[in-house]
This record gives C-alpha cells, structure tokens and sequence, in this order.
C-alpha cells in the first residue's frame, strides 16, 4: 500500500477519522482521541492493518491545517478583549504558562534531556487544549463564571504558543543558544510583527470589507485562504514560523469588523484540514519509541497535572477569581493538545532525544485528554472541599482580596493618580529585564571567558570561576533588590488607595497590612514566575527551585499573619454589625452603612435575611459557592442574637441574616441567588 497517490490517501484518512471521530462522539470522548486513533491504525508504526497511507502527503496536507487553524485563531482575537482580559485571565495564564514550563523543563532535565530538547518538553506542557476543553465543557454544561476563566487563559495562552513556535523553530534550526543570538531573533521577530502589522492595517482591513460587502460567499472563502497563506508564506521567506503569519493575517482580516462573517465560512475548511492534522500525529507515533520514553512520559504527565492544577489555581486566586472557581479551572485545563502537537513537530528537527517529542507529546496529550472528562466531573465537589480545608482567616481573607481588587480596578480617581504606581511598575519591569539580561549573559559567556581568562593569567579554572560567580551575584543583586523594594512600595501604595490613611484612630490598619501582604504575594508570583521560567534553561535546577521555596515562604508567613490580623480585626466588628442589626428588627431591609463606616476595609455591607423556602436554606455556604455564582461574600452571619464569622461547613439556616461585602453588582446577583438559585444549583 505504499505510494498511494493523494486521492487514494484523502480517501484512506478521511474514511478513517471519519469512523474514529464518530465512535469517540458514541463514548463521549473528544473528536480528536478518535482522529489521533485513526492515524495510529492507518500510519506505518503499527503493522497490524495492510492500511497505510503516504506519510509525505499527509504531512504535507496536515501543515495546511496548522496554517487555517492560526488564521481562525487570530480571527477570534480582539484587541479590546485581550486588554480587559489581561488584569485577570492574563495575570492568570502568566504564572500558570511560567510555571508549568518551568516544571517541565526541570523534569527533562533530571531525565537526562540536553537543555534544547528540555525547552522543547517545557513548552509542550505549557499549553492546555482549546479543542478538548471547549467539547469537554460543551458537553458537561459548565457555568458562565468558570467558561469565563478557562477561555480567557486560553487565549494567553494560545497567544504565547505563537511566541513560542516561533522561538523555537529557530532553535530546531539549529542556531546557537546563546543570549546574543535569542535576543537577535527576538528583536528580528518584533520587528517583523510590527512591520508586518504596521502595513497590514492599511491595507488589509480596508480590502476584506470590500471582498466581504460586494463578492459571493465563496470569494469571500477563496480570498481569505489567499491572505491566509499569502502571510504564511511571507513569514516563512523571512525565516520565522508559517504559523506566525496566518495568525498575524488573521488577526489583521479580524479588524475589519467582518469576523464575524469570515468565521463561518472559513470553519469547515479549517475543520477538514485540522482533521488530517490530527490524523498525520497519530501516524508519527510509534510505540517502539516508548520503550525506552516511558519515563519522560510519566515526568511529563506528572508536570501537566501539577503545573496546570497548581498554576492555574494560584493565578486565579492571586487575579482575584473566587477559590472555588479558580480551583475547578486548575483541575479542567490539566491537559494538553493541538499547539503541543505543533511544538513537538517543530523539535523534531533536532534530532537525538527530540525523536521521543512526538510520541511523548501523544501519549501524554492521549492519558491528559482521557482524564479531562473525569477532571471536569469531580472538580466541582474537589474544589469544595479544597475550599472547606482551607483555614477560617485564608478564606476570610480571599473574600475581601476579590473585594480590595475590584475596587481598586473601579476607583475613579486611579487614572489621575497613577505617576507613582506607574513608575514603580516601570522599575520592577525594568530591573526584572535586566536581572533576566545579566543571568542569561554571565551564565552563557562565564565558560568561554573562564578558560581564555585562564590562559592569559595562569590561575586556576576553578578559582577564577567561583569569583566570577561571586561577582556575577553582587551585580545582580542591586537590581534583585531594586524589584524586591518596589514590590513592597507599590504593594503599600496600592493598599493605602484601597483603606486610605485616616487621621485619628487608624481603624482600617489591619485589612490594610492584610491587603498589603497579600499584593505582595501577587506581585511576586506575577514577575517572579517569569524571570523564573526564562533564566532557568541557562541555571542549575536548585538555585531555581531554591528562590521559589524561599520566596513562597516568607511571603506565605507575612500573608499567613496579615490574615491573622484581618480576622481579629473582623471578629471584632462583627459585635458593631450585630447592635447595628438589632436597632433595625423591624425593617426588612437592614441598612449597614453605619458599621461601614466603623469598619473600613470591609467595603460596603449589605445584610440579607433568608427567609423560609429561599434556595440558600439547609445548604452549606461551600455548596452554595455564592462568591463564585456573584462575587458576593459572606463575611457574618446573624443568628438568634448572636454575630459570628461563618465557615465553609456552616448551614444557612432560615431566619439567619448574611453580611455581604462585594460591589453593589455582585451583592444584588447573591441576593437574587441566595432567593432563587441558579442554573449549576
């Protein structure tokens, strides 16, 4: 069956993505399982079926899906989107990717994996399935707060697999990795992006309206695929990713305003074309080669699950998502697909250990889709009881950290008063660039320097290194320290803005120290990830591993004391809230802003009472999730005389009054809830 022509093999993989993707619809598996199955059972690798089709031409065939997937990708892309998506789903995606290729990246290390092949393995595990979670969740009915979350960071992330495709397709190409040539490649890359797009957006925009508003639909189609390979091909003559430049087209054809239009017409195709994508990795993988990979496989396994679980949920909480909805998002994305399939291509180019890449990238992606479905199933009772373990002052204060964000991100007076904020975040911008610049360059230049230095004085390899190793450090650490005091300045400038500084008797001083502990926390998860992720391939793994365990540490103990001090600070209101209330018996509609105002740093309360037959009695607050159905949380709870600050096990009971903190949206959507309920009740 060898040397088929290209109808005898478009017939072979179509028929046979056909019956896999039909048989994994029937056992509510993703559509891709079944296309990976077909060419599994179709490619040379098997031996089984007297099926083979030409591997030639279905790669071949395949690169076209590759290219109309990144073009319909940068058709979904808004730039006004990802701006309003940066300060959470960002912030979110960007200690999750950092931190699960940072993983990964270490456990091919210590399997023996040369530090390109490691990158590879890092990046691979970084990017979570769109195709697969978005049937997943289809299938399940997954709420609006959590589809939210997940497609947000998805598109981070899909946006970071472009930079990363095109990163490494330098690297499999075989040029040196060294700072100088990473950092010649990147300011090649963003000088071709900005051109590209500088260009583009006078002509593009301006020619798919006018394709769109006076040709036929299949001109439309046929003049879209023609800019979408017409980029690729540009990218490609420029040395960097064909994938880059679809996307770059179609995100340029997208400001247009006709992507709507252009989506629909351009998806089956997409769809066909992404089919045989699949279709063309399942051929490439061998068992053979498992033999001697299981154990990358189950390291890498092993880091999807963690990096993603504890990545995305951290993220989330830090981005200020609730704890339910942030753990549930951390245990769906725990799992890998098509950009992961693309990247392992692209390493194959190197060769030695990088022939594994593929057969890695599917038997993970295959365990990784399989357990999805059970992921998503059981995240919602896991997530839970993750929120019921967690002690009373780390939950209380994760209600009134979602609560200082969003007021901070509404304060109006912000965009007048920002110089000093904005300065501070140029600096840990700044200083976290060049900290980066100066580890990279010492660690990749230090060998050749040490043995020309070597030569020239007579002394020993050893010494001269270790010295330069001690004065490398002390340049570093002024810039260390430079990040490490803007942190803490612009986490106190940011808590006084949100509990202002009042002359007097300083009531809000707690919530303030708790506030300012925990954006110190954030903040240094936000730059410290990165910087982590980006020096690691040029550093031994303990040093890494070292400042994440020591970082983590001290921070957790100020946060751990900071909620401390808030929980005093709010059990101590709670007396101030109870008399409040008793003075109202008679309204139905307590009104709270006098304890508010005794209170700072709490926000607005607002007291609800449920009455008999609401949908909140004889339910637990963990199971009622009422921060992550409205952004709304409990704070007291009002019961028979008595004010107490409720748990996650505690049971609403009817006549109870609940003190909400939140905005005024979040606290009409818990009323509304604690009343009728909702769809995921």
């Amino acid at each position: 069956m060898h040397g088929l022509d290209l109808v005898s093999t478009l017939a072979l993989v179509l028929t046979a993505a056909a019956v896999t993707g039909v048989l994994s619809h029937r056992f509510r598996q993703p559509t891709v399982l079944g296309y990976l199955i077909a060419g599994f059972l179709i490619g040379p690798n098997l031996g089984l079926l007297p099926l083979v089709a030409d591997s030639d031409a279905v790669h071949a065939l395949s690169s076209l899906g590759v290219i109309l997937l990144m073009f319909s990708l940068g058709l979904e892309l808004s730039v006004r989107r990802v701006i309003t998506l940066a300060t959470r789903a960002g912030v979110t995606a960007a200690v999750e990717i950092s931190f699960t290729a940072w993983l990964g990246f270490v456990a091919a290390r210590a399997l023996g994996w040369g530090t390109r092949e490691s990158l590879f393995a890092g990046a691979l595990v970084a990017i979570s399935s769109s195709m697969i979670l978005f049937k997943t969740f289809e299938e399940r009915k997954v709420g609006a707060g959590l589809r939210e979350l997940v497609f947000g960071v998805l598109i981070f992330e899909d946006l970071a697999a472009i930079v990363m495709i095109a990163l490494l397709s330098a690297v499999a190409a075989g040029e040196e990795l060294t700072f100088g040539g990473a950092a010649v490649h990147a300011l090649g890359l963003v000088a071709f992006v900005a051109a590209l797009t500088a260009v583009g957006l006078f002509i593009v925009p301006r020619a798919v309206r006018y394709v769109v508003r006076r040709h036929a639909r299949e001109t439309v189609l046929v003049a879209s695929v023609g800019l979408c390979f017409g980029a690729a091909f540009l990218a490609r003559r420029f040395g960097y990713s064909e994938a880059l430049g679809a996307f770059l087209a179609g995100a340029l054809a997208a400001e247009s305003g006709e992507a709507r239009i252009l989506r629909p017409i351009v998806l089956p195709v997409r769809e066909l074309f992404a089919a045989i994508f699949f279709v063309s990795v399942g051929m490439m993988f061998d068992p053979a080669l498992l033999v001697d990979a299981w154990p990358a496989v189950l390291a890498l396994t092993a880091a999807v699950f963690a990096g993603k679980t504890l990545g995305v949920s951290l993220g989330a909480l830090v981005a200020g998502y609730p704890t339910q909805t942030a753990v549930r998002a951390g245990l769906s994305m725990a799992q890998i697909g098509e950009f992961s399939f693309l990247i392992a291509g692209v390493g194959l180019a190197l060769g030695g250990q990088a022939e594994h890449l593929v057969a890695v990238a599917v038997s993970v992606s295959l365990l990784t889709t399989v357990t999805t479905p059970w992921m998503v199933r059981f995240s919602a009772p896991l997530a839970r009881r993750a929120e019921e373990s967690l002690p009373r002052r780390l939950r209380l204060f994760a209600t009134l950290w979602a609560t200082w964000l969003e007021d901070l991100r509404g304060r109006p007076a912000w965009s007048g008063g920002a110089a000093e904020p904005r300065r501070l975040a140029l600096i840990i911008v700044a200083d976290a660039a060049i900290l980066c610049a100066l580890i990279i360059g010492v660690s990749v230049t230090l060998p050749g320097f040490v043995e020309k230095l070597a030569g020239w004085t007579g002394v020993a390899p050893g010494l001269l290194g270790a010295g330069l190793i001690v004065i490398a450090v002390l340049a570093c650490a002024p810039f260390g320290l430079g990040v490490y005091r803007a942190v803490r300045r612009l986490g106190g400038l940011l808590a006084e803005r949100a509990v202002p500084l009042r002359a007097g008797l300083d009531l809000g001083a707690a919530p303030r120290r708790a506030l300012t502990a925990g954006l110190q926390f954030a903040l240094f998860f936000v730059v410290g990830a990165p910087v982590l992720a980006l020096t690691q391939p040029f550093l031994p793994a303990a040093p890494g591993v070292g400042f994440l365990i020591v970082g983590t540490s001290v921070l957790a103990w100020l946060l751990w004391r900071g909620a401390a001090d808030l929980q005093g600070h709010v059990r101590a209101g709670a007396q101030v809230v109870l008399e409040t209330l008793a003075r109202q018996t008679s309204k139905a509609q307590p009104n709270l802003a006098h304890a508010s105002e005794l209170l700072p740093g709490l926000g607005e309360l607002n007291a609800v009472t449920v009455r008999p037959g609401d949908a909140a009695v004889d339910r637990s607050l963990a199971d009622l999730d009422l921060r992550g159905h409205s952004g709304a949380g409990v704070l007291f709870v009002s019961r028979d005389g008595k004010a107490f600050l409720p748990t996650a096990s505690d049971t609403v009971q009817a006549g109870d009054t609940l003190v909400l903190a939140g905005d005024d949206e979040a606290k009409a959507r818990a009323e509304a809830f604690l009343r009728k309920g909702g769809p995921e009740a």
